[in-house]
């Protein structure tokens, strides 16, 4: 099967569906019978980008500011992806939120509805995209792959299909997350202050539905000993409008017991999972939730809540809080920071459950989607 992927999104900085493509493209190299062709937005190669493309920080802010920029891109781009082709393809895969046009087979991975519940999470130019194009897609697919059943359920009943339309191909877990010693992580903790089970740690964009206020919240609500051996670490970048926890967040720097930290690489994200005593994970609205997945599977014990499609990641081994109990995930912290037994349980429930989820296993079912969309 020759499969043509469109991998412009490792164009920008890797969040969620980034680290999905590259995960699931790996994998598939290891599958027998696949010639993949990925689509760059400038061109075609055999191989995933290994740096994001250069000046797209300074570039992006510029383009929001240009009335039709998406859409002159978007007619550009669909210029080189048809003209750049240099061999037949069976099939394309648009791994995320709209495929460009294509008169044979397609599939999508529609990884969750974001910018439905939380439109102001998105640029308003690029709502109006999402908005426009999502639909012709989803039309335009002949299967759907999906992170979980909870938004194949979702897109079901939004888009009135039926659920032979959907595939569910849950997410892995990449090498790099995997528990580490406490000598291999003093030194790779040492530049944020903290050593290892000594901080809880928030991962995620800084947006209103990553429910980050709940954290400081209750983080401050900690006895000031407790806040002391265990700050609250928050890596991530800010969402396209910058920071959205206003006071809280401020106070809390103020403080000296959270540490902001930005968007990190790949590596040390790995390492602070592995360090942390527990991930704080209040999110209201996930299509998966990877870095509960990544902290299990680095023997880190999670606290969430139960909505949307966390539970199907987590399963029982979750600490599970409702998305406005402040209290509530108080006691979870402090339970977890003073109960060793409680946190050996957690830990080995949480390794347990990652062994269900694998990149190869999604990279199977993917193929058997193909396969299917191609009538075998």
């Amino acid at each position: 099967m020759r499969i043509a992927l469109n991998a412009r999104i490792l164009q920008v900085p890797r969040t969620g569906i980034g680290h999905y493509l590259a995960e699931l493209v790996s994998a598939l190299t290891h599958e027998p019978g696949l010639e993949l062709s990925l689509f760059h937005g400038r061109g075609w190669s055999s191989s995933l980008p290994t740096a994001v493309m250069p000046g797209y920080s300074r570039l992006t802010p510029f383009l929001r500011q240009i009335p039709g920029a998406y859409q002159a891109r978007r007619w550009l781009e669909q210029r080189r992806f048809d003209r750049g082709r240099s061999a037949a393809i069976d099939l394309y895969h648009e791994p995320s939120l709209w495929p460009f046009a294509f008169k044979g087979p397609t599939v999508i991975t529609l990884h969750d509805l974001t910018h439905l519940h939380y439109p102001s999470t998105q640029p308003a130019a690029r709502l109006r995209e999402i908005e426009r194009r999502l639909g012709q897609g989803v039309q335009q697919a002949r299967l759907i792959l999906t992170d979980s059943q909870f938004v194949a359920d979702e897109a079901q009943r939004y888009f009135g299909l039926g659920p032979e339309r959907f595939v569910v191909a849950p997410l892995g877990v990449a090498a790099r997350f995997h528990p580490r010693t406490h000598e291999s992580l003093q030194q790779a903790l040492h530049p944020h202050g903290v050593n290892p089970q000594g901080y809880f740690l928030c991962v995620g964009t800084l947006e209103p539905r990553k429910n980050l206020s709940l954290a400081l919240r209750a983080h401050t609500q900690l006895p000031l000993a407790l806040r002391q051996r265990f700050p609250l670490l928050v890596v991530g970048m800010a969402g396209w409008r910058g920071n959205p926890l206003g006071d809280d967040l401020h106070k809390a720097l103020a403080a000296g017991h959270v540490r902001l930290l930005g968007y990190l690489p790949d590596e040390q994200v790995a390492q602070l999972l592995a360090g942390a005593r527990a991930l704080v994970f209040p999110s209201v609205y996930e299509g998966f939730g990877l870095p509960v997945l990544e902290a299990m599977a680095s023997g880190t014990p999670v606290i969430l809540t139960r909505r949307s499609a966390m539970p199907e990641v987590a399963g029982a081994a979750g600490n599970y809080i409702e998305p406005d109990d402040v209290h509530g995930l108080c006691e979870a912290m402090s339970r977890l920071a003073d109960d060793e037994a409680h946190w050996q349980v957690c830990r080995e429930a949480g390794l347990q459950r990652a062994k269900l989820f694998s990149w190869g296993r999604c990279a199977k079912l993917t193929v058997r989607a193909y396969r299917q969309a191609l009538g075998g």
